[in-house]
């Protein structure tokens, strides 16, 4: 479980780089300018404990199916599954298929969620930061789909909820310093990072493929062996048969 924790924090660290360039213009809209040292510091943290709950909830939601999924032993299937669809996102905003675009839905959603952030961005209460947040960590992000893809393979609920909650910490550091620093950041930095975004994701989405495919590759690609269903040997059946009945079932008879 330590590898995996180790493992989500170190990919929300590296994600916070893509962080800068999507969630950057959220961070320095953050009314916190006006606030003293310390206030301002506590309301950076709030907002960043916000976005961390929220990938919290993700990782509770998506350890409950990869845990479905790995007593199915569907668990091989679903990471090449979740490779694909990444793949497939990546490619769609590389080439502007627009694969996506008629999702009114998904606009709708997002269109509503960018209304009520920007209601909150308006209010100079402290404790809105803590919202502000949560409906960060909510809008569509590559860099989260890449973490939740990952996090749900763990097949474990627990494992993917400390997963995810490492990954929001990693990401956090970065975060915070952006709205200190963002100012300085030139728009070629900025735009340098966009451009290492699909780079990752594509990297991930094979590796959930590799690991996936069964290649007996150990920790990459290991090899999982379904035990066949064998019959009873003879010592097995005779203990079956000195087993003594129970009760009810002898006087049923």
């Amino acid at each position: 479980m330590n590898v995996f924790i180790l493992t989500g924090f170190t990919l929300g660290l590296l994600s916070s780089l893509h962080c800068v360039g999507m969630c950057g213009p959220i961070a320095l809209s953050l009314p916190v300018h006006q606030y003293t040292e310390w206030k301002k510091t506590a309301g950076i943290l709030l907002y960043n404990l916000g976005r961390i709950f929220s990938y919290g909830i993700f990782g509770i939601i998506f350890g409950f199916i990869g845990q479905s999924l790995y007593f199915a032993n569907f668990q091989q299937y679903f990471s090449i599954v979740m490779g694909s669809i990444i793949l497939i996102f990546v490619l769609n905003n590389y080439f502007n298929f627009n694969l996506f675009a008629g999702n009114k839905f998904q606009l709708r959603f997002i269109q509503n969620l960018k209304s009520k952030l920007s209601i909150f961005l308006q209010k100079r209460k402290i404790k809105y930061l803590f919202v502000i947040g949560i409906l960060n960590g909510f809008l569509p992000c590559g860099m989260v789909y890449m973490a939740l893809a990952a996090s749900a393979a763990t097949g474990s609920f627990v494992t993917s909820t400390l997963f995810m909650l490492a990954f929001g910490v990693g990401t956090a550091p970065l975060m915070y310093a952006v709205v200190y620093l963002g100012k300085y950041i030139s728009n070629f930095y900025r735009s340098l990072l966009q451009k290492s975004v699909p780079v990752l994701l594509t990297l991930m989405a094979l590796l959930l493929i590799v690991r996936g495919s069964n290649l007996g590759i150990p920790y990459l690609s290991p090899r999982i062996e379904i035990a066949p269903v064998t019959e009873l040997s003879k010592d097995q059946q005779q203990q079956i048969i000195k087993c003594p009945m129970p009760a009810s079932a002898k006087n049923d008879n």
